[in-house]
């Protein structure tokens, strides 16, 4: 019998040697002796279909009501920076958060997984051909590998991935590109399994187990092998990881992460009981945790009277040309039904980051893969399509200074005309944020290849 085969006996094949993002740190304490977590961390929210910047964040309440839609602007805490009205909670926290209004894809980019790849890997030279995976890594995963997680936990961790065919998916999502598998996130929950729900289960890394059972297997897997194995260098690298997934199985605060019941029932109702609340809830856990990076479906859950389309993409709203529903109602692709749902979720999250006094340390960033078209499509119910010329994104925490509005469309938002913002400058600035260089080939880690061609933004920074 092989390593692998007597892993595989033991049962602990699957979580030390198949287990993609099981890279983690190694533990650091205080002079108290208290495990300390990662100095900067990310929450990326990724409002997966691409929500309409002009019924959102980027309106434009003078042009013609077949541009501008049926909603209209409230003032905020910030003068001169206008939302949505249904953004009744986030209009009160402007101050917290930079708006860009000028984001854009280069070329002629129309579909989801095209879209999603470039603005998650920090770039645009390279398309996906029909989704299908290339060697370009995401900005998870290269958090990961240059700053993991200084506890025994996961660094990277995607919270509900898209479902369904490639079209609606980024192709790397599930792999770390050129950097391996290792540095994969770790996916967490499912359209039948979230935070929002009584049963949720955690991964399988950080279920419940049998402890008398674990050891059983241990030492079944210490008479299987010899010791003589660990004097080479990679079959030791796989022992050393082997023990981390141990640890990590049986250390208290990998699983408490998941555990949703010891949050107050208040706090809990704040962010919202739908999936994308829930989600939010359990990021601030997991980043409090020591998870550097960890991405959030926008999935805001279904309707109770509307059941259609994947759980997955909830701004993906075509209207009737695709049956998604009218994009302006209250349907499960509807502005009445997601809008009040992120601004519920995404202004608990900010200000509970804020009294926790964890937004200095934590990046929270906002976007849909890209925008929707300025015209509303003449059809019953109406909708708009993928518009990836111009759309919005918020950035908070991390340095990042508030109630700031960066770039700026033209009338009917078709395009930016100060100041645009590609996946390139987006992503610099996210490692900005984190302390990451972007290029530095004496990196201590091995990183050789320049992460983005990109600059970040420095007067995004207060």
């Amino acid at each position: 019998m092989n390593r692998r085969q007597a892993l595989i006996a033991s049962g602990l094949g699957t979580l030390s040697l198949g287990m993609p993002g099981v890279v983690m740190g190694s533990d650091k304490v205080d002079a108290s002796g208290n495990a300390v977590r990662a100095e900067k961390s990310c929450i990326f929210v990724l409002l997966c279909g691409g929500p309409s910047h002009l019924d959102t964040w980027d309106m434009k309440p003078e042009a013609p009501l077949e541009y501008r839609g049926p909603y209209m602007p409230i003032a905020t805490k910030v003068p001169g920076m206008r939302i949505n009205e249904m953004h009744t909670k986030l209009a009160k926290l402007t101050d917290e958060f930079t708006l860009i209004n000028s984001m854009s894809h280069p070329g002629a980019i129309s579909n989801h997984f095209d879209a999603m790849h470039n603005l998650l890997s920090g770039q645009s030279n390279k398309r996906v051909q029909q989704g299908m995976a290339n060697e370009q890594p995401y900005l998870g995963s290269i958090v990961s590998k240059i700053r993991p997680s200084k506890r025994n936990f996961v660094s990277n961790a995607w919270l509900i991935k898209c479902v369904g065919p490639p079209v609606f998916c980024a192709p790397n999502i599930g792999i770390g590109g050129y950097l391996g598998s290792a540095f994969a996130p770790v996916f967490v929950g499912a359209a039948n399994n979230h935070p929002a729900m009584k049963d949720f289960k955690p991964p399988e890394i950080y279920a419940p187990y049998d402890e008398q059972r674990l050891e059983q297997r241990k030492s079944v897997l210490r008479h299987l092998e010899s010791k003589r194995l660990d004097q080479n260098q990679n079959m030791k690298d796989w022992s050393d990881l082997r023990e981390k997934t141990y640890e990590a199985l049986t250390r208290a605060e990998g699983r408490r992460a998941f555990n949703m019941e010891e949050e107050p029932v208040k706090v809990r109702e704040k962010y919202g009981m739908h999936p994308l609340g829930q989600n939010l809830l359990l990021a601030r856990r997991m980043v409090e945790s020591g998870v550097r990076f960890v991405t959030v479906n926008g999935w805001t859950g279904q309707a109770e009277y509307d059941k259609k389309g994947p759980p997955s993409s909830s701004w993906d709203m075509h209207g009737g040309n695709m049956g998604m529903g009218n994009a302006f109602g209250n349907g499960s692709y509807g502005m009445g039904f997601c809008l009040p749902r992120l601004d519920q979720a995404l202004a608990a999250l900010l200000s509970d980051l804020k009294d926790r006094g964890m937004l200095d340390n934590t990046l929270v960033v906002v976007t849909g893969e890209f925008g929707r078209t300025p015209n509303v499509l003449k059809q019953d119910p109406p909708g708009r399509q993928h518009w990836p010329r111009c759309f919005s994104s918020i950035l908070a925490g991390a340095g990042i200074k508030g109630g700031n509005v960066y770039g700026k469309s033209n009338k009917y938002g078709q395009y930016p005309t100060h100041n645009p913002v590609r996946p390139e400058e987006l992503a610099a600035t996210i490692y900005h944020a984190l302390d990451i260089p972007i290029s530095n080939p004496q990196d201590p880690t091995g990183l050789l290849r320049t992460l983005t061609t990109g600059k970040p933004i420095m007067e995004l920074f207060g």
